[in-house]
């Protein structure tokens, strides 16, 4: 039996040791992080010039015959095309970065985006404007596979801080968009004296076309020089790939049956998982479901923003000019941006990521209720005046808020592949997915606004009935994550 100096003793080193071992956080590798996340701006910069002149671009070009309630049939189309034709080789170019390895599908893409922007830019017919957006899609696999770099070089105690920078840096990358596509559009108008050639007064947009070209191409120069190529070592339990001599690795490690980051798969495989077998386990669809329902609802809510700030008071709208909107969707770029990096993994850390990603989610109904509320009062007052910029205020900050579930979102989609050879295809998969909620959702939430208006159904508010209803599915399925414990998060 212990002694009475042995039970102090115990009893001291019981009271000395903490109640929760906590493993220390592993260093993000910050130099590869960095060239990570400087190619992936080019994703939204991209996308995002384009808003704040594609509805006066539609109606210069003469494409809706001068009904400007049918621009948001148009402007949706051009805008969902790069997400409809990126969700048809989004898969192949992230399964294909699991056998050729991620930097050459990165180059290609990048290549793919200048192509793409120079072409959008001397476009004076809609076909032309479609083929432009279709050129980048379907040559543009780029964020399945800098996920999958992501999920390859962080480990389960930094993961949510690697992932946390997506959104600040899509965040950076819609301040910077904005900005320039915005105050760059029309140079002849602007600055007169050093743009007074024929050329701009053909091609007006092409400045920031020409800008967002040049900058996917010097990204594609730091990826050719610095970004290494990801080795795909053992990881979550899995043995590695041969390398490329042939030879195999030295002492392998076999999964264990306790380890609680080992999904009920053959993780033995050193070669990504089937297709077929991927989408028919529930662990693995769950979150890619959620993924694509926050896409939906998102580039919704997103597409619906600068056409309900630029539609006409006289239908329900705000009325304001490019240079407002561009500064609006500025602000908060920069605010979420600041907001995702420093504070994302520390709210995962306290609450966990499940319970993180269900509150952002509820962050839609307010959102979706605030267009309806800003379309009563200024009607009411007959103009925009200060109420309104308080609710824009509140706008931004549930969007903020709201954001934060993108970080959380791929946690766990990056937890639910099964091996990191599979990591890539699992990415192909969310991000084909989230691809077909992209192309599907600003041709619909145009058209929705626009059927909207034009037949005044539900008092012009159909489409905010629509948002709600599919917030109501997003927060139906949120609740069926499952909880990771605490190595997971």
């Amino acid at each position: 039996p212990p002694t009475a100096t042995m039970t102090i003793a115990s009893r001291a080193v019981d009271e000395e040791t903490p109640l929760l071992q906590v493993k220390a956080r592993t260093p993000l590798p910050k130099f590869q992080i960095g060239i990570v996340l400087f190619v992936l701006i080019s994703e939204p910069v991209s996308s995002a010039y384009i808003f704040p002149f594609i509805n006066q671009l539609i109606g210069e070009l003469g494409i809706t015959r001068g009904d400007d309630r049918k621009i948001g049939y148009y402007a949706g189309l051009i805008e969902s095309l790069f997400f409809l034709t990126q969700a048809a080789t989004v898969l192949q170019w992230s399964r294909l970065s699991d056998y050729i390895g991620r930097k050459p599908v990165i180059l290609i893409g990048l290549f793919g985006l200048s192509i793409s922007n120079i072409a959008f830019g001397l476009s004076r017919t809609f076909g032309t404007l479609i083929i432009s957006r279709c050129i980048a899609g379907l040559l543009n696999g780029n964020v399945g596979v800098m996920k999958s770099i992501i999920g390859e070089i962080t480990d389960h105690t930094n993961v949510a801080q690697g992932f946390a920078m997506i959104p600040a840096v899509f965040c950076i990358g819609a301040t910077i968009a904005p900005l320039y596509g915005g105050g760059l559009s029309r140079p002849q108008d602007n600055w007169p004296e050093l743009f007074s050639g024929s050329f701009w007064t053909k091609y007006p947009y092409f400045l920031p076309c020409a800008v967002s070209a040049g900058f996917t191409l010097f990204a594609a120069l730091i990826s050719a020089i610095f970004l290494k190529e990801v080795e795909r070592a053992l990881t979550l339990g899995v043995k590695s790939l041969p390398s490329k001599t042939g030879k195999k690795p030295t002492q392998p490690e076999a999964p264990t049956n306790d380890d609680p980051r080992v999904v009920p798969l053959d993780t033995k495989d050193t070669q990504p998982i089937p297709i077929s077998t991927l989408i028919k386990t529930y662990s693995v669809m769950i979150p890619i479901a959620n993924y694509g329902i926050l896409a939906l609802v998102e580039i919704g809510f997103l597409v619906l923003l600068p056409l309900f700030y630029s539609a006409p008071i006289e239908i329900g709208g705000l009325g304001y000019p490019p240079s407002i909107i561009g500064t609006f969707l500025a602000i908060f770029g920069v605010v979420d941006g600041v907001v995702q990096a420093l504070f994302v993994a520390k709210i995962v850390d306290r609450i966990g990521a499940k319970t993180l990603f269900c509150w952002a989610v509820l962050c839609f109904y307010p959102l979706t209720a605030l267009f309806p509320i800003m379309s009563a009062v200024v009607k009411a007052q007959g103009e925009v005046g200060p109420v309104i910029w308080v609710l824009l205020l509140v706008q931004l900050m549930f969007m903020v808020l709201m954001d934060m579930s993108y970080a959380v979102i791929f946690v766990f989609t990056t937890r639910a592949s099964p091996n990191k050879h599979s990591l890539g295809t699992m990415n192909g998969l969310s991000q084909t997915t989230t691809s077909i909620a992209r192309a599907l959702g600003p041709a619909a939430t145009t058209t929705l606004f626009a059927f909207s208006k034009e037949f005044n159904v539900l008092g012009g508010n159909l489409i905010y009935v629509v948002l709600a209803a599919l917030t109501t599915v997003l927060v139906f399925l949120s609740r069926r994550l499952p909880e990771l414990t605490d190595d997971e998060e």
